[in-house]
């Protein structure tokens, strides 16, 4: 389980920040996230829906331990991520479109690097390897390097990585920017499936396909602060419009 409370992280600016942030900005800091304050349950998958720049990447940045929050607290599966980050590191998977690849390493030995950093025996690494190379459909291409696979490849074997330690809970940001329908599909059904194997899992996005196919809760960011956290299909039954994105629009816009 996630469980974020009242979450908040400022940033001090600089002074070429500051003027970047256009006129009428009179301040030193910004708040990339507000008071935050969201559950993600075991068994479902949570959406974290905002537009570009609503703080949806600071706030899952902090969830996996990669930041420190200003204030409030973050829990993962019942430990701090602050205080007891080695426990949390352990039953999390993080991807993020910023992680890079050994370009020199093959998918698989990649993955078998990966497995050594969570101690995971040969027997359960060889397993859990051929369950996920055969689900993303990585394969055809586990021999080759990294470095000569294209952008919806590598994506795929980053989430392999991500997962490869079989975590609890389960982190993606923004999983099919950039990538082809068929590359996006293949991670789509890869949820679904840390879905029923009852993970807990959040990911990213700001597109409305994604949100209907896969929300089982949904928390609306914008401007780092949250504006709806419940039930998709309750989010879908108060609707004022005809469509999820004339909805969206119409939270964002009040």
């Amino acid at each position: 389980m996630i469980e974020v409370v009242n979450l908040t992280k400022r940033f001090t600016l600089s002074r070429e920040q500051q003027r970047e942030m256009g006129f009428g900005f009179t301040g030193s800091t910004v708040d990339a996230v507000s008071d935050l304050s969201f559950t993600c349950q075991p068994g479902r998958v949570l959406t974290l829906l905002g537009p570009n720049g609503a703080g949806k990447t600071t706030a899952l940045r902090i969830i996996a331990g990669m930041l420190k929050p200003t204030s409030g607290t973050v829990t993962i599966a019942g430990h701090d991520v602050v205080r007891e980050r080695r426990k949390v590191l352990s039953r999390l998977g993080f991807l993020t479109g910023s992680t890079g690849l050994y370009d020199r390493l093959t998918p698989t030995e990649l993955l078998r690097y990966h497995a050594d950093l969570h101690r995971l025996d040969r027997g359960t690494f060889e397993t859990r390897k051929d369950q996920l190379f055969r689900l993303l459909g990585i394969d055809e291409f586990a021999g080759r390097r990294v470095g000569k696979l294209s952008t919806g490849m590598k994506q795929k074997v980053s989430i392999a990585r991500t997962i490869i330690h079989d975590p609890q809970v389960v982190v993606f940001d923004e999983p099919t920017s950039g990538l082809d329908v068929l590359a996006a599909r293949s991670i789509m059904d890869l949820i679904r499936t840390c879905r029923e194997d009852g993970k807990t899992v959040i990911f990213s996005t700001h597109i409305m396909g994604e949100v209907s196919l896969l929300s089982d809760d949904l928390a609306i960011i914008h401007r780092g602060k949250l504006l709806y956290s419940g039930a998709f299909a309750d989010f879908r039954n108060q609707m004022h419009t005809d469509s999820l994105e004339d909805e969206f629009v119409r939270v964002l816009s009040g």
